[in-house]
């Protein structure tokens, strides 16, 4: 027996789809035989397509939440690191100063 393996449709083919059976201007069944669909699919399509629609015109959805975390995150860590950076900076500077004194040369 042959394995059927499923078509995979890409989200703008969906919405193209599902906007074509929202215009009303050709029937459901004109477009399955037009876009080599069963009915029933354009049907879920449709009915997802208009479910999910309000969420076009949120503000901030919940995904940008967890991101403006990680960031305050990301950012925090960059601070600790740059007074790190600058602490070993002046550490080796002051090392540097007082090992040149102690063997006589003065010059940086």
């Amino acid at each position: 027996m042959k394995k059927v393996s499923r078509k995979k449709f890409s989200s703008e083919f969906k919405a193209k789809v599902s906007l074509e059976a929202l215009k009303e201007q050709k029937t459901i069944a004109e477009l399955a035989l037009q876009y080599d669909l069963h009915p029933t699919q354009i049907s879920q399509w449709k009915k997802q397509f208009l479910e999910n629609s309000a969420a076009v015109f949120t503000e901030k959805p919940s995904v940008s939440k967890d991101a403006e975390a990680n960031e305050a995150r990301l950012y925090e860590q960059i601070g600790k690191l740059q007074m790190q950076n600058d602490w070993l900076k002046k550490s080796c500077n002051e090392m540097q100063h007082s090992l040149t004194k102690a063997n006589g040369e003065y010059s940086l």
